[in-house]
């Protein structure tokens, strides 16, 4: 089987961090000298706040389980309605997530991750013609799901 989490890059957390620290020097300066800890400790919260963020945010996770389904972020489907499954490199991706997109489809899209797999669905009764799912190893998920499948 395969999982993968999303997690934000490195370089997010040292901009975020960064700009924080921008923000407190600012206030540092602004504020008289016996009341820096209203700064500090503002600075302390939103600093928290943005590790929450970036946690949250890239705690998503894209998973072909042993139950035989394809987990993206807070979707799941069973494998017996995966038809189609296509690696794509960051052209295709963003061709399929922009001027080729299809209103219906589910996309789970994250601005770090220029790659992608697109995963036809073949269940009648979902709208859903197919999921567009980011990914560090499109061409893992794909070869997963066709093992997955031939069990």
């Amino acid at each position: 089987m395969y999982a993968e989490r999303l997690t934000v890059p490195l370089r997010w957390w040292a901009q975020g961090t960064m700009l924080v620290a921008t923000f407190w020097l600012a206030a540092i300066v602004a504020f008289p000298a016996h009341l820096w800890w209203v700064p500090t400790a503002a600075t302390a919260v939103v600093l928290v706040l943005l590790a929450l963020a970036l946690t949250s945010y890239g705690r998503v996770q894209v998973a072909v389980t042993e139950r035989r389904t394809l987990v993206a972020g807070p979707a799941e489907v069973g494998l017996e309605h995966v038809g189609d499954v296509v690696a794509l490199d960051a052209e295709q991706t963003r061709l399929v997530a922009g001027r080729e997109a299809d209103a219906r489809a589910f996309l789970l899209l994250r601005p770090y991750l220029r790659r992608s797999v697109k995963v036809s669905i073949t269940d009648p009764a979902d709208p859903t013609p197919y999921w567009l799912v980011s990914c560090r190893h499109p061409e893992k998920v794909a070869a997963a799901l066709a093992a997955a499948r031939q069990h």
